[in-house]
């Protein structure tokens, strides 16, 4: 139960940290909110292609630290993908190639700063209701 908690509560608060994002940039509530739907949707449909392709490359890996060399490589590629989307969701709400810039930017530092946050204050959640569980 608590894992479908901390996983709704990450998709909210990523879905906050898009839709803040795009209102600054837009001040439109209407399109922030069809934002938050758009990118994770495009995000989703792109993410097997994405996994797939990672997977046959990771397959040819020859050694331990090469196979970490392409998982690394894998999540840069899957943070740039991430903010390809971003850039593009905004750019197109508002024709600025600024503002899809730093769209492109700030909604993926945002996450990186504010999802180990998130995912702590669960994790320590968790902790206590499993130690609450076996103390009684």
């Amino acid at each position: 139960m608590v894992i479908a908690a901390k996983k709704t509560s990450q998709v909210i608060t990523h879905m906050a940290i898009a839709f803040t994002i795009a209102y600054a940039m837009t001040g439109s509530i209407v399109f922030s909110g069809l934002a938050i739907i758009i990118e994770p949707v495009i995000n989703v449909l792109l993410l097997p292609f994405h996994e797939r392709a990672w997977a046959a490359v990771r397959a040819g890996a020859t050694s331990e630290r090469d196979r970490y060399m392409k998982i690394a490589g894998e999540k840069v590629s899957q943070t740039l993908m991430h903010m390809g989307v971003a850039f593009a969701v905004i750019y197109c709400a508002t024709g600025s190639l600024a503002f899809g810039g730093l769209a492109a930017v700030l909604e993926p530092v945002c996450n990186v700063l504010l999802l180990p946050i998130h995912d702590r204050f669960w994790d320590k959640l968790e902790l206590r209701i499993n130690s609450g569980m076996y103390a009684a």
